[in-house]
């Protein structure tokens, strides 16, 4: 049984949860080790049975979790050797012999779990997706991603469920309270993608098999769940396509109360 949980998803952090047969493992871990160890005994797992947490890109909200994780649970940290290089210290010390790289481009496996990590466009150093094979099935992960290119076209083909950036609205942004400098980053190629972009991705996939879209990594001055849905659910819509027929639509929520999938 595969077991898929966006535990967090959002600015404020992220951690999304992956279980196959006996390996669990991590992608990101951007908050606290007490609440990302209670979100994980919420879904009925156990954290201190992780077998490893993967870094997407080394941006606080992605990995301030990740030392006190390693250091509570000797669990060993992947990323690749730009992110390593990049990481500020603000996780503290972490064990040499849980420091361990992986190469962008290159499948690896951690126990049960089959890893492909692509890259992503976004302001890090060497920033990531993730596609994880799981016998039959394929979960990809892509977020912090300011728009599509064909690397992570071809790592989404194939994927039962995909979890995507639907990251802010655009009307929203533009009428907002940030700085324009941080306008102008958000809405960049490297930044994050807006829920049209999002929607219209969504609809490019669904004829190769895609058959559920979790839209995660939601802004919170910039973005309703609710208008997420809305906006990407009239993308789908518009090409022809029906919702919990041709593809399930789920929002992921910021913090707390997620949706379990089990493939």
């Amino acid at each position: 049984m595969i077991k898929f949980c966006p535990l967090f998803s959002g600015s404020s952090g992220n951690a999304i949860y992956l279980k196959y047969r006996d390996t669990s493992i991590l992608i990101d871990a951007g908050l606290s080790k007490r609440k990302i160890t209670q979100a994980i005994a919420d879904i009925g797992e156990d954290a201190s049975e992780l077998d490893a947490i993967l870094i997407t890109h080394e941006h606080y909200d992605h990995i301030s979790g990740i030392g006190v994780m390693e250091r509570g649970y000797n669990i060993p940290i992947y990323a690749n050797t730009s992110t390593w290089k990049e990481m500020p210290r603000i996780f503290g010390r972490i064990r040499e012999e849980n420091k361990k790289t992986f190469e962008t481009g290159k499948r690896f496996v951690i126990k049960d779990i089959e890893i492909m990590p692509f890259s992503i466009p976004h302001d890090t150093a060497d920033p990531v997706g993730f596609s994880f094979f799981l016998d039959s099935k394929k979960i990809t992960s892509v977020t912090d991603m300011g728009h599509l290119t064909e690397t992570i076209a071809e790592n989404i083909k194939g994927s039962d469920l995909l979890l995507l950036e639907s990251n802010h609205d655009l009307d929203m942004l533009i009428n907002g309270r940030y700085p324009l400098k941080l306008k102008k980053r958000i809405q960049g190629e490297k930044g994050h993608l807006c829920n049209k972009d999002c929607g219209d991705i969504v609809v490019k996939f669904i004829e190769f098999g895609l058959k559920t879209v979790v839209l995660g990594h939601m802004s919170a001055q910039n973005n309703v769940p609710q208008l997420a849905y809305d906006t990407v659910r009239k993308c789908i819509e518009e090409n022809g396509y029906v919702i919990g027929k041709d593809i399930n639509l789920v929002v992921a929520v910021r913090e707390g109360n997620n949706r379990v999938f089990l493939l």
